[in-house]
């Protein structure tokens, strides 16, 4: 099992230093880079703290200048964002300042908040079918001569200037959790990303279900390769167990805001919801949080992945990111670079 990295530059107070978290997170890059992570991921996100990126392109960039081996991924750029002209010369760009490392990763986008201030009108549940018409245009753009009459583009002949070094195109990758989308992505031979946010392990054998379903309705279709992350700490001892517990109730809180469009959000920062009145209050319970999640001492996450592998997860996604301490966050990426990975290390 391969091992990918998604870290966000992100606050949730407003007394967090900008620059400390900078220069942090550019660190944990370095450090997955020379630990022999595969893949690191830079999401887009728009007026969020939380989550501060504005542009995964410019991201990669920077981390491309900082690091040697590791692969650089969006995710994901948001579809309903962007041109394909611009979106296919800027992840081009990436793919020629790194030397060939971009993975593309392309998605229909997470929160309303978001959709209602950088495409207002749309739903975000109908944000797919831009994913669906942006990814063949930006493909054919890669290649060459390409005039496009689509739904919501339109544009005649043009090309991406750069064009992409990894040919025919970078490894292209998909944010699936829907049905309709397994299926686009074995049709169109795209890797697959999952989250089963803090939910069970039967979440994550539901997308496995559903990858299995597409393969078997389209026959001769290669299987993708299929990711899932979780937010991950490690930590040395067992009574350490409510460290991650607390500090990912409290980013939670910010994300059920956003997720279901349930509070306010002032100067960047999102209100906590309360977590204890919410339908789904049982995905939270410290205790599950602490059985789903890849929390744990390193026998402990070792366990859990051993788990992921059988159930045929090809690359597990370690999430950094949620609102913990930064010392904490290095001591628990040093431990899974030490003491996990060398686990699952090919022989």
């Amino acid at each position: 099992m391969k091992f990918q990295l998604a870290i966000n530059m992100e606050r949730i107070s407003p007394d967090i230093d900008m620059r400390d978290v900078e220069r942090h997170t550019l660190e944990m890059v370095q450090m997955a880079d020379e630990g022999g992570f595969h893949i690191v991921w830079a999401a887009e996100h728009h007026a969020l703290e939380m989550t501060i990126a504005p542009n995964p392109f410019q991201i990669l960039t920077w981390w491309a200048a900082h690091t040697d081996r590791i692969r650089l991924g969006t995710g994901v750029a948001v579809a309903a964002y962007w041109h394909p002209i611009n979106l296919a010369g800027e992840a081009a760009l990436v793919d020629l300042y790194s030397n060939g490392r971009l993975e593309f990763g392309i998605g229909s986008g997470a929160y309303q908040r978001e959709f209602d201030r950088m495409h207002a009108g749309l739903k975000q549940s109908d944000a797919w079918r831009y994913m669906q018409e942006m990814l063949p245009a930006v493909k054919a753009l890669w290649q060459g001569d390409y005039a496009h009459e689509g739904e919501f583009w339109r544009f005649p002949e043009s090309t991406s200037v750069p064009k992409p070094v990894q040919q025919p195109h970078p490894p292209i990758w998909v944010a699936a959790r829907a049905p309709i989308t397994y299926d686009y992505a074995v049709k169109h031979q795209c890797n697959i990303m999952s989250w089963p946010l803090t939910r069970p392990i039967s979440e994550l054998e539901a997308y496995l279900g559903r990858l299995q379903t597409a393969l078997e309705e389209n026959p001769g279709k290669n299987r993708p390769i299929f990711a899932t992350m979780r937010h991950t700490c490690v930590y040395d001892n067992e009574d350490d167990w409510m460290m991650p517990v607390e500090a990912a109730m409290r980013q939670l809180g910010q994300f059920e805001n956003l997720f279901k469009n349930a509070g306010g959000v002032d100067n960047g920062f999102p209100a906590m919801v309360d977590l204890s009145v919410l339908e789904n209050r049982d995905e939270y319970d410290p205790k599950m949080l602490h059985e789903h999640l890849m929390f744990g001492t390193p026998e402990e996450v070792i366990k859990k992945l051993r788990l992921y592998d059988e159930l045929g997860v090809d690359q597990f996604t370690y999430y950094a990111s949620l609102g913990l301490g930064l010392k904490e966050q290095k001591r628990s990426l040093a431990l899974f670079i030490n003491e996990v990975m060398p686990e699952f290390a090919e022989n």
